[in-house]
């Protein structure tokens, strides 16, 4: 489970943890069942794994060759929608391989990669008029993401209201086994433990969203884009802003998109799981929808010359500061969490207790794996260890606590385990004040104090 783990612990670099840490495959759906995800993704990486090695770069590779795939299906998908115009598909490309939202995935042995390749399948299928192959095409889309699930469940009620009665039986048949999955993990889903990190949606959502299809200053950007386009239109040879055609909206798969958006956001006032890098499952049908837009602009001398000058811009602020975050140089902080930085402070102590102590020892394992440290002597404890331990005759003098992941949910978490050993008679002061992801407390007995 360790290399399945990985992908969960840190985006910024994914560890080869040997074989003698890689379960079998019986073991493995076993233990996925207290995981938020589907297993298609992590089943097809065990198999990877087992067929061309588990080094970084080979792990990693599945995720290169997947979204190649999917970026390609995208731009092929343009080119259709778009009449065959070779504009068109250029404009796909750029956006397919040059925006930094699907990028950053497509480097991680994470599952997005390969949600994306699915998904752009599944709309390749839906508006070429082949329901098996979209059928089951969206079937595995939803066993690899469960937002590929409600897009699937998406796009069958759309095709259900518009009487296109193959398409959405097809849609319902190849969601089941997804379905089934989850039935099968519902205690852990339904749970208050699965995506506690998620808030409810706000306008923070709606901000981090933008800026992972446009970079820094999204809201600039935009403002940006509307002046270039009242340029156009008075200047550029721009005669109107066109809409788009219903049908493209239709054919595209931007409409279950948008409802499956919709669908999402309103469940997550009741049930948060609203998480924006989630929505990277739009750009199967955002991206072709763009380019056809764009492609069909007729300008001007001086409307093309202000496009290329914006689109520079726009290019220049993604691969400089868009893509900083992806340096582990820099904080090594990605994905808003710190455990291996923890587990570097923390290595050779004992009495060390965490609410997330199965990816503390997880990221303990890796460390010890790539040589960071030696092997812990003493694994991390959870909420019930340290209930134990403290309600003990031999009561530890030092202790430690520790959680990671972003600051307002890790706090939270890390409350009860603090307040738990303050009542129990020590003070707690904190450690590794310099990371910005990550909370390491030191717990030292009263007695202990009053001894020195």
């Amino acid at each position: 489970m360790l290399l399945i783990d990985a992908t969960t612990l840190w985006s910024d670099e994914l560890y080869t943890v040997g074989k003698s840490f890689q379960p079998s495959l019986r073991s493995l759906l076993v233990m996925l069942r207290e995981d938020t995800h589907p297993p298609a993704y992590y089943v097809l990486l065990w198999f990877w794994g087992n067929l061309v090695g588990q080094s970084p770069i080979s792990l990693r590779f599945l995720s290169w060759l997947a979204y190649l795939a999917g970026g390609f299906v995208m731009v092929l998908q343009a080119m259709a929608l778009g009449g065959g115009r070779l504009r068109v598909a250029a404009i796909a490309a750029l956006l397919a391989f040059c925006s930094p939202y699907p990028i950053r995935f497509a480097i991680e042995g994470k599952s997005y990669a390969v949600l994306v390749l699915f998904v752009a399948l599944a709309w390749w299928w839906r508006r070429s008029g082949h329901p098996i192959a979209y059928g089951a095409v969206a079937g595995l889309a939803g066993l690899t993401h469960f937002y590929g699930l409600f897009l699937v469940l998406a796009a069958a009620a759309w095709d259900g209201w518009q009487r296109r009665w193959t398409f959405a039986a097809a849609a319902l048949i190849g969601v089941i086994p997804a379905l089934a999955w989850m039935a099968y993990a519902a205690d852990y889903l339904f749970s208050s433990r699965a995506a506690s990190w998620i808030g409810v949606p706000d306008y923070a959502l709606f901000e981090e969203t933008l800026a992972r299809g446009l970079g820094l200053w999204p809201l600039p950007k935009l403002a940006l884009i509307l002046l270039l386009l009242e340029l156009l239109r008075r200047w550029g040879g721009l005669r109107r802003i066109p809409w788009p055609a219903w049908n493209l909206l239709d054919r595209s798969g931007l409409i279950p998109s948008l409802l499956m958006v919709l669908g999402v956001v309103v469940v997550s006032f009741v049930k948060p799981m609203a998480f924006s890098r989630y929505f990277v499952v739009l750009l199967p049908a955002v991206v072709p929808v763009l380019s056809v837009q764009i492609g069909g602009l007729e300008l001007n001398r001086f409307g093309r010359g202000c496009g290329l000058v914006v689109l520079g811009l726009i290019l220049a602020s993604w691969w400089g500061p868009g893509f900083s975050e992806l340096d582990a140089g820099l904080g090594g902080v990605r994905e808003q969490d710190q455990f291996r930085q923890i587990s570097q402070r923390t290595s050779g102590l004992e009495e060390r207790y965490s609410p997330r102590e199965r990816l503390f020892n997880l990221s303990d394992r890796m460390e010890a794996a790539m040589g960071r440290i030696p092997s812990p002597s003493a694994p991390w404890g959870g909420k019930a260890d340290l209930k134990q331990r403290l309600q003990g005759l031999d009561q530890p003098q030092q202790l430690w606590l520790a959680s990671s992941g972003p600051p307002l949910a890790m706090k939270r978490k890390l409350k009860p385990l603090q307040s738990q050993v303050e009542l129990a008679g020590f003070r707690c002061e904190p450690q590794a004040t310099d990371l910005t992801h990550a909370r390491l407390l030191r717990c030292r007995s009263e007695s202990m104090g009053l001894s020195k």
